[in-house]
């Protein structure tokens, strides 16, 4: 068959047309992947190695999508794309398979008169959902472990490290990062910062103090109005950098701002710049000495500095109020806590061996640092962590180490569900059975998944029955 010419009119229109159509096209994917309206379904695809995108910003910065976690483990987190930091995550206390039995959703039920239509991811990071474009609920409100610049923290949130270990709230008038030492009964207070009030002061009555991250690189408090009350200022602080800033409790219990440098995040600021003044830079029952490293307090060496083991076993928790647990004791001399003036429970004794007794007789006690010099008896209420060396001797440590690593309890266990267990005395308990402890903090029950669908607990607990579901079928 002959083939018609086609003439140049007739070309320029196919082209416009076909230009046209790859505009709309355009048009609707880009605006589908910035919104999640009800009913929106995904899945993990098995074919994604790191991070697979659902939501994005209109500048492609953030993203809210779906993060490996070793390897066979998965987040709902709000990331920064370029470098993949997670910015937020839904429910960091629980965990869930990547696996295409998994499925995140979206219903936009709050358990309210009102339901969410949409969600969307702002320029800022900020992710919300959205009922007839009035805001019910965003991430800003329910932070994890980062701020992001121009993020305000008020005195109802709290920041809280990847590990759970750690955590950052505000109080009257100042800032302060506490330590979970003790199965999350008592949380020890190891820095704080007071607002310094230099250019307004913090009126009793008129309402709580809040922190933002500012642009211009400061960490600043407020209470009344624009005036801050107190500036904690960045390396970056009044300098021309257009960049974005962050804010992140670290695992190691460390306060730090980093700002991004189009290929790697620059640290910006620390609130604690001394390695041994962290809250636990060398493990339990660790000796951390300024610019020598760590060593263990019974004189032994550390072998492995990226895993600091002092006391074998996993059951120096809790205390030693059950009257089944036996302990032995570490003496040393040249040691002190490192953030002991924020410690509560320190006392007037005449003698070490006074400050000693009293913390022998107290089942709820660990340790105790007296000062020869001061008579200041400091007792310590949690599992011991890392001390301090100096070069003080008059600075004696008493610390008591568990001897049966829980043997009785789990003794005890054992006997429920066997019915009998026979023990061969020669003089010592020379074996027993036992149970391990599960890490309850980042166990997450099949029977809970499987009877209970909902991301749960965590920031999505405000939105009722679960704006966002995750089902996973075991």
């Amino acid at each position: 068959m002959e083939k018609k010419p086609v003439n140049s009119a007739t070309r320029s229109l196919a082209t416009q047309l076909l230009f046209l159509i790859s505009s709309i096209l355009y048009a609707c994917a880009l605006a589908t992947s910035q919104e999640l309206l009800t009913g929106f379904k995904a899945s993990p695809s098995s074919s994604v190695s790191s991070f697979q995108s659902l939501l994005n910003d209109s500048t492609s910065t953030f993203s809210l999508g779906f993060l490996r976690a070793n390897q066979t483990q998965l987040a709902l987190t709000v990331v920064h794309l370029p470098s993949l930091q997670p910015l937020w995550q839904a429910s960091p206390t629980s965990s869930f398979r990547w696996s295409d039995k998994t499925q995140l959703f979206f219903n936009g039920s709050l358990e309210r008169p009102n339901k969410g239509d949409k969600v969307v991811l702002l320029n800022s990071s900020n992710l919300q959902i959205l009922q007839k474009q009035q805001v019910l609920w965003q991430s800003f409100d329910f932070p994890t472990s980062t701020l992001v610049e121009n993020q305000s923290f008020t005195s109802n949130m709290s920041l809280v490290s990847s590990n759970g270990l750690y955590s950052m709230r505000l109080g009257v008038d100042f800032m302060a990062l506490y330590a979970n030492f003790k199965d999350g009964k008592t949380q020890q207070m190891y820095w704080k910062h007071k607002a310094l009030e230099a250019k307004a002061e913090v009126v009793q009555g008129q309402g709580p103090i809040h922190a933002r991250l500012e642009s211009d690189g400061f960490l600043g408090m407020y209470q009344i109005g624009k005036t801050p009350v107190d500036i904690q200022p960045f390396n970056s602080f009044h300098r021309p950098i257009d960049t974005f800033l962050v804010l992140r409790l670290e695992p190691d219990g460390n306060l730090k701002g980093y700002y991004w440098a189009q290929t790697d995040w620059v640290l910006d600021y620390q609130a604690i710049t001394e390695t041994c003044e962290l809250p636990s830079p060398c493990g339990s029952y660790g000796l951390c000495r300024p610019g020598s490293g760590c060593s263990c307090l019974d004189n032994r060496t550390q072998v492995d500095t990226g895993s600091f083991q002092c006391i074998d076993g996993d059951d120096q928790s809790g205390d030693f109020c059950s009257g089944s647990d036996d302990f032995w004791a570490i003496r040393r001399k040249g040691v002190e806590l490192p953030f002991k003036e924020l410690m509560g429970s320190d006392t007037k004794s005449s003698s070490v061996e006074e400050c000693e007794l009293s913390c022998h007789g107290n089942c709820s006690c660990w340790g105790a640092v007296y000062n020869n010099v001061t008579g200041f008896c400091y007792l310590v209420d949690y599992p011991i962590q890392t001390l301090v060396g100096v070069g003080d001797e008059s600075k004696i440590g008493y610390f008591k180490v568990r001897a049966t690593r829980g043997g009785h309890k789990k003794m005890k266990a054992g006997i429920r569900v066997l019915g009998a267990v026979i023990l061969a005395l020669t003089g010592a308990v020379i074996g027993y059975a036992g149970y391990k402890i599960w890490n309850r903090r980042r166990a997450w029950p099949k029977r809970v998944l499987e009877e209970n669908a909902e991301v749960s607990p965590g920031p999505y607990k405000n939105l009722g029955s679960a704006s966002f579901k995750s089902i996973e079928m075991l």
